[in-house]
């Protein structure tokens, strides 16, 4: 079950919270319990954890499997354990549930205590901002004083940038993987749509689905489709599907003709089966709100002037959700701060998703860099 460089079995921890955490958006959750794992081991000097942050679908099980359930393998176990690029017997890993979430941590689905039901649209909007305030609760519990890197990609690699802002003093390295600064119009459009996709499902109920004992599965299936079509370049989507049959032949109908279809209608209904929408919703929301140079009249070098960490910022070429220039906005702004970066543009056919694959010389890069941060 588990191979020479696997972390090989894992188990999910928790952590209570009591005191109140007040949120960007000027409401206050009472306390809060986070799920999270970790690998390898806490050193002595408590100087060689590294915090990983996760995507819009992602969770706390970033690698290993589960005792019950060998399947379930972590979302970047090719990246985490003995010998790979973040080596465990190097490095103490935290993976973690952000706050809203749905895998465990309090969210949508959590009790409510003011009301003895679920939360569901009474959870507060929660940001980039606010997850990392929570995970420095996270840090403190484990007994971490400054991580030796903050590691994420996409809206993980928003938090890592987060980091390096909110407690400069807190993060030696931040590695910012597939990333913007901010999204771009089209990207908001494009969460605009998952969103409505949704809201509009008649078995939404204003968020309340949980009370009517229903899911909106049918927006749920729509938003992750629409999602899924901007993770993927159109290389990706030629090679793997071109304009392939499903039966051989036209049906002249609206079912599946095409592969590309079939195989958007298996991702989307996979997604929905374990995915909470009031989830779904918060967090593309809070992908559209995260901008650190908005206090700043949308000057990136002034707000980037409180990090003290050394960067690895990556992009791939045929990411256009997340494109390389998006990248390069925060490689500028760092320098122009004569802050330490070094960043990557990497080759690659699988568009946005390409920072979860393996791809030799992506993690080659990663490997390198990560065995020169000293513990």
């Amino acid at each position: 079950m588990s191979s020479e460089n696997s972390v090989g079995v894992v188990a999910p921890q928790r952590a209570r919270f009591y005191d109140p955490l007040l949120l960007r958006s000027g409401a206050e959750m009472p306390g809060f319990e986070l799920v999270f794992e970790t690998y390898g081991q806490l050193n002595r000097a408590r100087s060689n954890a590294v915090l990983v942050c996760h995507a819009l679908s992602g969770s706390h099980h970033v690698a290993g499997r589960y005792a019950d359930d060998v399947d379930n393998v972590g979302w970047w176990d090719n990246l985490v354990g003995p010998g790979k690029p973040l080596d465990i017997k190097k490095f103490f890993v935290v993976g973690v549930n952000n706050l809203g979430g749905c895998y465990g941590s309090t969210g949508p689905l959590s009790i409510n205590p003011a009301t003895g039901k679920r939360y569901g649209a009474d959870f507060p909007l929660v940001t980039v901002e606010d997850w990392v305030a929570a995970q420095g609760r996270l840090a403190d519990h484990l007994g971490v004083e400054t991580w030796a890197a903050v590691i994420g990609g996409s809206l993980g690699g928003m938090q890592a940038l987060e980091w390096s802002l909110q407690f400069p003093e807190r993060v030696r390295h931040a590695m910012v993987i597939a990333s913007a600064p901010k999204l771009s119009a089209q990207n908001i459009a494009f969460n605009e749509v998952a969103r409505q996709a949704i809201l509009s499902d008649p078995d939404f109920h204003a968020g309340y689905y949980a009370d009517h004992g229903v899911v909106p599965t049918r927006g749920l299936r729509l938003a992750r489709m629409v999602g899924h079509i901007t993770y993927l370049s159109d290389a990706q989507m030629a090679e793997k599907f071109g304009r392939q049959l499903r039966h051989g032949e036209h049906k002249f109908s609206y079912d599946v003709d095409f592969e590309i279809e079939s195989y958007l209608r298996y991702q989307g209904n996979k997604f929905a089966s374990f995915f909470d929408a009031n989830t779904y919703l918060m967090t593309t929301k809070a992908l559209d709100y995260f901008d650190p140079a908005y206090e700043f009249d949308g000057n990136l070098a002034a707000a980037l002037a409180r990090a003290r960490a050394s960067f690895f910022v990556a992009s791939f070429s045929t990411d256009w959700r997340f494109s390389p220039a998006r990248s390069r906005e925060i490689v500028f702004a760092l320098l122009h701060n004569r802050l330490r970066v070094v960043y990557a543009e990497i080759e690659s056919t699988a568009g946005h998703d390409s920072f979860l694959l393996d791809d030799d010389h992506y993690h080659a890069l990663l490997r390198a860099y990560l065995e020169n941060i000293a513990v």
